[in-house]
């Protein structure tokens, strides 16, 4: 209903579980998808990793809460674009949707900044302080682009990239579409979660960081 009674939101498409969604979405062309975790038989999860190997797949958003990291974390590495809380209000989803639509996080950068607070610990599987990045960073990431790297896993904006960094805007936005290229990262929580999981940033360096608006 929600979604329906927006002039650029259509809902082409229901299912009950996951095996009836990747049926559904076989027939339907959809541009954005929201995927609950938890589901009878095939569940959110494997769902969303099964249809991102689709060509010209949809963006998924998942929908899901805090009392269940491990499915945050699990579905944002299944491809996920993002996450959205189920008692999220009405203009959350509707902005959730397009955001995810037009490329970018569906969260916030400052939201992305408490998502990765509250179950970055899961990142990094046992959480050892010795433990080796699961992953490497690109050697063709450069110095700058590293830079931004980081800031974004510190839920810096565009535009508090530009003043960090002293950029226009337009050069940000030129930086981060490079991170997420040379990453492989679909997004920007993508490339935020690769910031932590290649040991660029650790869960530890955002416990004092004051949470945004």
């Amino acid at each position: 209903m929600v979604l329906d009674s927006q002039p650029d939101l259509t809902v082409v498409a229901e299912a009950a579980d996951g095996n009836a969604a990747l049926d559904a979405l076989a027939r339907a062309e959809t541009d954005v998808v929201l995927m609950d975790v938890q589901m009878p038989g095939l569940d959110g999860i494997e769902t969303t990793r099964r249809l991102l190997t689709r060509p010209h797949a949809p963006k998924v958003v998942m929908l899901t809460t805090f009392d269940t990291e491990e499915y945050v974390v699990s579905a944002l590495g299944a491809g996920a674009s993002g996450f959205l809380l189920k008692d999220a209000p009405p203009e959350d989803l509707l902005a959730a949707v397009r955001t995810v639509h037009r490329g970018d996080a569906v969260i916030a950068p400052r939201a992305t900044r408490r998502l990765l607070r509250h179950v970055g610990p899961l990142l990094g599987g046992d959480g050892a302080p010795d433990r080796r990045p699961a992953v490497r960073v690109p050697p063709e990431l450069t110095p700058r682009e590293l830079e931004v790297l980081v800031a974004m896993a510190h839920g810096l904006t565009n535009a508090e990239l530009a003043e960090r960094f002293v950029l226009s805007e337009a050069t940000v936005k030129t930086h981060v579409g490079r991170v997420l290229s040379k990453t492989a990262s679909r997004d920007r929580v993508q490339a935020v979660l690769f910031a932590f999981r290649a040991g660029l940033v650790r869960p530890e360096d955002l416990l004092g960081a004051a949470d945004g608006p």
